[in-house]
């Protein structure tokens, strides 16, 4: 009976059964004439959850990797110069995406904790006066680390700079579930996946691509084929697709869009705040301490918690998979048996929730944490409790 457990890991979340059943359709014929009477409002829709509606939407099957690769492929050339901080587990492996790209990284080493430093962009950006910087990369959400970054605030350090390079952001572990902006942001190529927020099977990757950036593709030499934008927005243009596009992904994410909308994409990023804030006040209970460094830096969308001095936070994930079926997060790179994450994003209660907090407190009680069993689910509990009705207000 584990299978009925939910998942609490950043990613894939939770697939709730009416996405479960609307991917689960019989094979059709995606070069018949009815195919765009599904790619085309999807593609539409989608910019409503991006908040664009200037750029376009392109899509391939491949995960959030994949959407990077498009992106970094499409618009650059080898030897181009581009602008990343590392301060987690994923901006790292995008740089090193890049480096094997042959592009020119330069680096901001950060503190894992810390967000995308403002500061420091628009000093390197204001330094570089010959433009050489091609593109500056943003992490919106550290899945390693449970830190959000505010992009908002890149875009106006690379204007005050007067700066013409493309901002790049992933938005793999955000997009859906928390507020994301790319027109009023000046977001040039933001990727997500279909794993995280939109709920779905891993499959799709999803990029929303600004007017400059798709300027800059017509000049990139980079290599790519399956990847081209070119052929993908020719294609769409056309209702069809260059190679065979994934299905069942698609008519899930057709109800996946429903969902949200159903919902209203407010209520959803209020819903995840609240969820967030109730394992905030849970981690404080137990006397832990969270990744993120301020509270303004804490990830909606997953918490990544430091275990005490002499534990180690891979024994504790494998003894709560082992003796309670249920899957959290382990600790990536630096944070590898020094922190746990709870995954709290897409198909998720503060019920839910609740059951994923419980269940932590039993294992840490098992292993000899220092924790008083219930203490951080009574204090979630409260949270939940005392604004539930006002949640319920903002949905109605």
């Amino acid at each position: 009976m584990s299978d009925q457990n939910p998942v609490f890991i950043p990613g894939p979340t939770n697939i709730p059964d009416r996405l479960r059943y609307a991917m689960s359709i019989q094979t059709m014929d995606h070069r018949a004439p009815d195919f765009i009477e599904l790619l085309e409002p999807l593609l539409c829709d989608l910019k409503k959850v991006f908040k664009t509606t200037s750029g376009k939407v392109i899509t391939f099957p491949a995960s959030g990797t994949g959407g990077w690769e498009a992106a970094i492929t499409n618009s650059l050339s080898p030897g181009d110069k581009i602008l990343a901080a590392r301060c987690g587990m994923f901006s790292q492996r995008w740089i090193d995406l890049c480096q094997r790209h042959n592009l020119d990284v330069e680096i901001i080493e950060c503190d894992w904790g810390e967000g995308a430093p403002a500061d420091l962009y628009g000093e390197r950006l204001a330094a570089d006066k010959s433009h050489q910087i091609k593109a500056v990369l943003v992490t919106h959400n550290e899945t390693a680390t449970g830190v959000r970054s505010d992009v908002g605030a890149v875009r106006r350090a690379m204007d005050a700079a007067g700066h013409p390079a493309l901002l790049f952001v992933d938005c793999v572990s955000s997009l859906a579930s928390m507020d994301f902006r790319m027109d009023e942001w000046g977001v040039d190529l933001a990727v997500t996946g279909s794993q995280k927020g939109f709920m779905l099977a891993t499959g799709m990757a999803i990029i929303g691509v600004s007017p400059k950036a798709l300027d800059a593709a017509r000049a990139a030499g980079c290599p790519r084929t399956f990847f081209d934008f070119g052929d993908m927005a020719s294609a769409n243009g056309k209702g069809g697709f260059p190679y065979t596009p994934p299905l069942q992904i698609m008519f899930g994410l057709r109800a996946s869009l429903d969902m949200l909308f159903e919902e209203g994409l407010e209520n959803v990023f209020a819903r995840h705040t609240r969820i967030a804030e109730g394992v905030r006040k849970a981690v404080q209970a137990w006397g832990l301490e969270l990744c993120a460094k301020r509270r303004a830096l804490c990830s909606d969308t997953v918490s990544a918690i430091y275990v005490p001095e002499g534990f180690d936070s891979d024994v504790l994930t494998s003894h709560i998979f082992d003796a309670y079926g249920v899957s959290f997060g382990v600790g990536l790179g630096r944070m590898a048996g020094r922190a746990f994450r709870i995954g709290h994003l897409g198909s998720l209660t503060d019920v839910m929730m609740l059951s994923g907090l419980a269940t932590v407190e039993m294992a840490m009680a098992d292993l000899g944490y220092p924790v008083e069993i219930g203490s951080g689910t009574r204090a979630a509990q409260e949270h939940y409790r005392t604004t539930a009705q006002a949640q319920l207000r903002r949905a109605a």
